[in-house]
């Protein structure tokens, strides 16, 4: 699969620029380790993927933009600690998360610390004869990325409070929490790459329906994948309360006392594993996992009729990208 062993290849350069941009004074090392420990316990790095192979379609070499792919990861990495900080996980990527190992407060700072450091980490790019303008306005996009992860995290935490959110209401939630990040690493990496204004909106697009279908995969993997390849607890969301589009279709779909049952679990942390097991069944009994997977092949298909008008020399690039729509539907992890 060539996707898989570029992604690693990325992975490699772009694991190897953070290890360096995420170290500090000897005085603060607790910061800087802290920092660092989600960096180190791994993940795909489909992030900095697409911002290399966004700069590719539009012309660029892929080293001129590796402080670019780190950026967007490091600023993904910042999102998932204050994220874990707010969720009470316990554990990440199969490594006990950031506020579990060095408390809240340190957690917090680690987390502000991986935003700055994604600032630095794309303004470094103007060593590798990247134009000023053109840093500015990938600025703005990484800018736009972080307030809308913020607004979605807002949006996705009101919604554990309420029991009426719709289908519509989830799917602008996860296009702010999720999506946004997989159109903003193509748009920054297109940017850069010196792309038309064209070619940077239809990656954003591709990047918006790619990164939804990621999500709604996560959410179906959340319920019936596996804990040792996902490398964290199944079912979590629905201890949560997580109102996902597969608890959304139960609720509107369920016979009374079915609707009893989930309810009575979701948002319960300390639901018993049997409780748990028993609403799962309920989602799969209501085709609610069919009905997410349905949609996740829909948008998929509509990302990949977009990707199919973009014209670019680098087709190796954009063969890529084709896979990592495919990838993200038929992912276990």
């Amino acid at each position: 699969m060539k996707l898989l062993e570029y992604t690693k290849h990325i992975k490699s350069k772009v694991d190897e620029y953070m290890s360096k941009k995420v170290i500090g004074p000897i005085n603060v090392k607790k910061l800087y380790d802290a920092s660092y420990h989600l960096i180190g316990a791994g993940g795909k790095r489909l992030r900095p993927t697409l911002v290399v192979l966004g700069a590719r379609i539009a012309g660029a070499q892929e080293d001129q933009v590796i402080p670019a792919a780190a950026s967007v990861e490091l600023m993904h990495t910042f999102s998932l600690v204050h994220d874990d900080i707010m969720d009470r996980d316990e554990y990440r990527r199969g490594v006990p998360t950031v506020h579990k190992l060095w408390g809240e407060p340190l957690a917090i700072l680690a987390g502000d610390l991986l935003f700055a450091k994604a600032y630095e980490a794309l303004l470094d790019v103007e060593q590798y004869g990247i134009p000023p303008d053109r840093i500015v306005e990938a600025t703005k996009i990484l800018t736009w990325i972080a307030v809308t992860l913020a607004e979605g995290q807002t949006l996705d935490m009101n919604f554990e409070e309420r029991m009426d959110v719709s289908e519509e209401e989830y799917l602008e939630m996860i296009e702010k929490k999720t999506a946004a990040m997989f159109k903003g690493s193509l748009m920054i990496g297109a940017i850069l790459g010196g792309g038309a204004k064209e070619t940077v909106k239809k990656l954003g697009e591709f990047g918006r329906l790619t990164g939804i279908a990621f999500q709604i995969q996560d959410d179906i993997l959340g319920i019936i994948g596996d804990e040792k390849v996902l490398g964290k607890p199944v079912w979590s969301d629905l201890r949560e309360g997580k109102k996902t589009i597969i608890i959304i279709h139960a609720l509107n779909n369920a016979t009374a006392d079915q609707r009893k049952q989930i309810l009575s679990v979701l948002g319960r942390r300390d639901a018993s594993l049997d409780e748990l097991k028993q609403v799962a069944g309920i989602l799969k009994s209501l085709g609610s996992i069919d009905y997410a997977i349905g949609k996740a092949k829909e948008y998929t298909m509509k990302a990949l009729s977009i990707l199919e008008s973009i014209t670019t020399s680098d087709s190796e690039a954009k063969d890529m990208l084709k896979e990592m729509a495919m990838f993200i539907i038929k992912r276990r992890y």
